[in-house]
């Protein structure tokens, strides 16, 4: 199977059929997350298709996070966290200015899986989370794997109720594991900033460029 088709299984997850304007919306509209930017009127796929020949640094992060709350807040939330996905996937260097005001995802990704109602889709985050991080491929990945294991665990311990896949065969990493590695590739005080969203404690900023 080639990339494009794992990307494809993956997505489906997460999302009916991982086709762009496929998922039902809800009756209601789901309240804000407090972790993310206000998003924008009228945001659709063009906010993050203007990025697809950049080098996806800052205002792509950006972006990710804001189409991201546009899309929970639209009742589709299992669209909203592949949107937090491919921002924790974002070029960054840690001196983005950007970092200051919305640091890494980890808050808003754990927040969104706790909260999302009963009756509307977001498929078995920690499923996805699981094989997210057993497939990872370039660019950074040991970067980017380690943070879909940090989002596997967030999963795991705001939704206990959620099952593994026993057919997958990894091995799970333990939460010191996960944060050694975040230590590693990651950026200055990520670690940190996740802990304290595992631990519920106030966040913290992750950037090179934040005391």
């Amino acid at each position: 199977m080639g990339a494009r088709a794992k990307r494809r299984v993956t997505a489906r997850r997460l999302t009916r059929g991982a086709i762009p304007g496929t998922n039902p919306r809800m009756a209601h509209v789901l309240p804000p997350c407090p972790h993310l930017p206000a998003p924008r009127a009228g945001l659709d796929w063009r906010a993050l298709h203007v990025h697809r020949e950049d080098a996806r640094g800052g205002e792509f992060y950006h972006d990710c996070l804001e189409y991201g709350h546009a899309l929970w807040q639209r009742g589709l939330a299992a669209r909203a966290i592949l949107c937090l996905d491919r921002a924790l996937g974002a070029d960054l260097h840690g001196d983005e200015p950007v970092l200051r005001s919305w640091p890494l995802p980890y808050a808003a990704m754990a927040w969104l899986i706790a909260q999302t109602p009963p009756d509307v889709f977001v498929g078995n985050p920690r499923v996805h989370f699981q094989h997210y991080a057993g497939r990872m491929n370039a660019p950074r990945r040991e970067q980017r794997r380690w943070r879909a294991w940090a989002c596997w665990a967030l999963a795991r311990a705001v939704r206990p109720d959620l099952p593994g896949d026993p057919k997958h065969a990894i091995t799970e990493p333990t939460l010191d594991e996960i944060a050694a590695h975040l230590h590693t590739h990651g950026l200055r005080g990520e670690p940190e900033l996740w802990r304290s969203v595992l631990g519920g404690r106030p966040k913290v900023s992750a950037g090179k460029g934040v005391p």
